[in-house]
């Protein structure tokens, strides 16, 4: 970590007064979610990678795992990291936390995604119905495939621009379809198991040529997971606020 700001999200610049991350409301959310997209390859390959990567998921119920997450700038010599644990239940909710304590909550609900910031007493509320319009609804659409099982989903989003396996991962390049999505993230390399397609990493490559990677160990699937976790009810003292809303 540079300059001793390890306790500070990395999502947030308000404590230390040097923006760090992409600050637009768009590009925080889409750095945790993309974590959890993993898809396939190239040519005769990318059948035998994406189906294996398909079928792993047909009797996936829920998934969670330590991530350490590392974070490329320009700006900056050194990356910057970070660890946290991921909890994701099928089909349509997850929570990210960075830090411990946690410092930043993605919170992924039927019908809402909340990112939210505890140590700034803020959050904010994104709603994930069909209304959405413009660039938004592209990226928010991704939301919806974090771990894919249809095969027509996963190519509409997606095109695979590489495949190489090296050190037992197969490492996929994928460009979003979405030219609003590709103005944000140009791609996502994401490291699957060569033998049982576990997520290993996932790397995206943003617009303006910074990097964020997350690493994952620990994980556990299919261990039943409470309710609470993806529950959240603001406390009096925070702000919340609707970055869609017009």
């Amino acid at each position: 970590m540079a300059g001793g700001t390890e306790n500070v999200s990395l999502w947030e610049s308000e404590q230390v007064g040097t923006p760090r991350f992409p600050t637009s409301p768009l590009s925080r959310l889409l750095g945790f979610t993309f974590g959890l997209w993993c898809f396939a390859a190239r040519a005769a390959d990318t059948n035998a990678v994406l189906n294996g990567w398909l079928a792993a998921q047909t009797n996936c119920r829920t998934w969670q795992a330590d991530f350490t997450q590392t974070r490329a700038l320009r700006t900056l010599v050194q990356p910057l990291t970070a660890t946290g644990h991921v909890w994701v239940a099928m089909p349509d909710r997850f929570r990210w936390e960075l830090g411990s304590p946690a410092q930043t909550i993605a919170l992924r609900q039927p019908e809402q995604l909340c990112v939210i910031y505890p140590l700034l007493k803020r959050a904010e509320r994104y709603p994930l119905g069909q209304q959405q319009a413009g660039p938004w609804r592209d990226a928010l659409a991704l939301l919806d495939a974090s771990f894919p099982r249809d095969r027509a989903e996963v190519e509409s989003r997606f095109r695979v621009s590489s495949l190489t396996g090296t050190n037992g991962l197969w490492r996929l390049g994928l460009q979003p379809r979405s030219a609003a999505a590709r103005r944000m993230i140009t791609e996502i390399v994401v490291g699957l198991g060569t033998n049982d397609f576990a997520l290993a990493n996932t790397e995206m490559v943003f617009a303006d040529g910074s990097r964020m990677r997350n690493d994952f160990t620990n994980a556990v699937v299919n261990a039943p997971l409470p309710e609470t976790i993806f529950h959240w009810q603001p406390p009096a003292d925070f702000t919340v606020t609707e970055p869609l809303s017009p």
